[in-house]
């Protein structure tokens, strides 16, 4: 059984017109919510063991929360086109650099993040499914379970989403 992480970057600071939004830093909220985010993260036993990142500044600062939290040997690896992407690039992503992890993370942007959980996700409890579908929060994180083994044999639909956790809940 394989498990993904899908943890959409906190909330950032547009307080800067002039930074372009590759360079755009998390808000104050943001680092609360991703901090709040990480511990719960460890506290629930679902740290991954490789995680894909964006390399936007947002996403970097969001996983920078997650580090005291991981085991020597994690594995991190920023991947330049999880920034500005699709879902379908995602899955593409997702198949070709999950290696053998079996609890692979990838921090990145909307609407990817939620399009690809929605493809994702073909079982769940229909009330999160709904909630995914109607708004995916900066900071929140859908985890989502499959029988595979193996990234690249996942396709759409074949997960089951396991939880949803949203920053606002865990204050």
């Amino acid at each position: 059984m394989s498990r993904l992480l899908l943890l959409r970057h906190a909330k950032s600071d547009w307080g800067d017109a002039n930074l372009r939004d590759f360079d755009r830093p998390l808000a104050p909220r943001g680092e609360r919510a991703a901090a709040d985010m990480a511990r719960a993260i460890s506290d629930g036993g679902i740290l991954p063991d490789r995680i894909l990142c964006s390399p936007a500044r947002r996403t970097r600062e969001t996983l920078a929360a997650l580090k005291p939290y991981l085991i020597g040997g994690d594995r991190v690896e920023f991947v330049e086109s999880l920034y500005e992407s699709t879902p379908g690039e995602y899955l593409r992503v997702i198949a070709t650099k999950g290696d053998a992890a079996e609890t692979l993370m990838v921090i990145g942007h909307n609407p990817s993040t939620q399009g690809a959980a929605l493809a994702l996700a073909g079982t769940g409890e229909p009330g999160l499914l709904g909630e995914i579908a109607a708004k995916y929060p900066t900071g929140a994180l859908a985890v989502i379970d499959f029988e595979a083994n193996d990234w690249s044999a996942i396709s759409p639909g074949d997960g089951h989403l396991a939880a949803f956790l949203r920053p606002r809940e865990l204050g």
